[in-house]
């Protein structure tokens, strides 16, 4: 996704589509074969039955994508900013609205319309239906951008030690509402209490990676990426096999800091790719480019997509090993929902982009 505010980095749309496709597998394989269950013997396949990991790498990005930006234009003004930021989210978000609220027209009250800002909590006309149940990230990224010109500000006058003493108050206050939830999981992974400090631990690594561009050397070897992709397996498996989200227990003490683990764990992940001093070349860097261009469409259609694919197929796939049924699937599905999307973001979305402008 190019920006009118920075210069285009294609590496950027690289890890945005792989936070989508890591979602979009995630879902695929719980609806045909995982059926929302822990899978603690899966260590090697953690990142794909704890795909939803996907949704911090997304929220980590944000944060490393605007503190870039305000680095380059620190004197971001708050209305030009929510004016992109709208334009960028909202026309779609409003479209899968619509399609709840309609799903749920027998149910609906004219509070519900309150919604639209609160997506992530309570019962939320979007959460009662998987095809439009991805949109409750909105509402949490939304509300990262009305404070996010500040926190920038801050952050730039007082240094990182300002936006590092935030980060460990914020897990103060994490560690306090593991006692007073009863439902402490779900809490961290779908509030701003548990997402929060993943922003703010994406802005603390644009300042890492604006300082290790001005090493000697500019760049990082490459042995840096297989690090941090062997740590996501691990963490990722680990969480699978002890503290998985799919476990009926609704508090795991472990989910009281996981959000601040997977939020430096993707900022390793990101802060490793985008200094790396080598590439991705040619084809397969021209589509991870276009898939993470049109992220944002693959990320709220695929459910759509998926949910109808389900319908007409599911009984097929249980009888066929995991596996294979996985890679059958996907070799359709993955094809079908980049089509879907495609057609959303150069019709839904970028008619609302061109509109943007500059943030100072």
């Amino acid at each position: 996704m190019r920006s009118v505010n920075i210069q285009y980095d294609a590496r950027l749309d690289h890890l945005r589509a792989g936070a989508a496709l890591l979602v979009f597998f995630y879902h695929t394989f719980h609806v045909l074969y995982g059926h929302w269950q822990p899978y603690p013997h899966a260590f090697l396949a953690g990142w794909l039955v704890e795909g939803h990991s996907g949704v911090g790498l997304f929220f980590v990005l944000s944060g490393f994508l605007f503190m870039r930006i305000a680095l380059g234009a620190p004197a971001i003004r708050w209305s030009a900013f929510m004016k992109n930021r709208l334009l960028r989210i909202f026309p779609l978000f409003v479209v899968m609205f619509v399609v709840a609220t309609s799903i749920g027209r027998d149910n609906f009250g004219p509070a519900d319309l309150l919604y639209l800002l609160a997506s992530n909590l309570g019962r939320a006309p979007t959460s009662n239906s998987f095809m439009t149940g991805a949109a409750w990230t909105i509402s949490l990224e939304f509300s990262f951008y009305m404070v996010f010109p500040f926190l920038a500000r801050f952050t730039i006058q007082y240094g990182i030690g300002w936006l590092l003493r935030l980060i460990a108050l914020w897990l103060l206050l994490r560690c306090g509402a593991y006692f007073f939830s009863a439902q402490s999981t779900h809490m961290y992974y779908s509030t701003l209490l548990g997402r929060f400090d993943q922003f703010l631990v994406g802005m603390a690594a644009a300042l890492l990676a604006r300082r290790v561009s001005t090493l000697r050397e500019r760049r990082l070897h490459g042995i840096w990426c297989v690090v941090a992709a062997a740590l996501v397996v691990t963490l990722l498996g680990l969480l699978a096999r002890h503290a998985s989200y799919q476990l009926p227990q609704p508090k795991q003490p472990v989910w009281a800091v996981w959000g601040l683990v997977e939020a430096l764990m993707w900022s390793f992940v990101i802060v490793a790719y985008t200094s790396w001093r080598g590439s991705v070349d040619g084809m397969l860097s021209a589509f991870l480019a276009m898939v993470g261009e049109s992220s944002y469409s693959l990320y709220l259609w695929h459910c759509v997509v998926l949910y109808l694919f389900a319908k007409l197929t599911a009984a097929s796939f249980e009888a066929v090993n995991w596996r294979m049924g996985m890679c059958a699937a996907i070799m359709v599905l993955l094809p079908l929902c980049l089509l879907v999307a495609r057609l959303s973001y150069t019709t839904i979305e970028r008619p609302w982009l061109l509109m943007r402008s500059r943030y100072h």
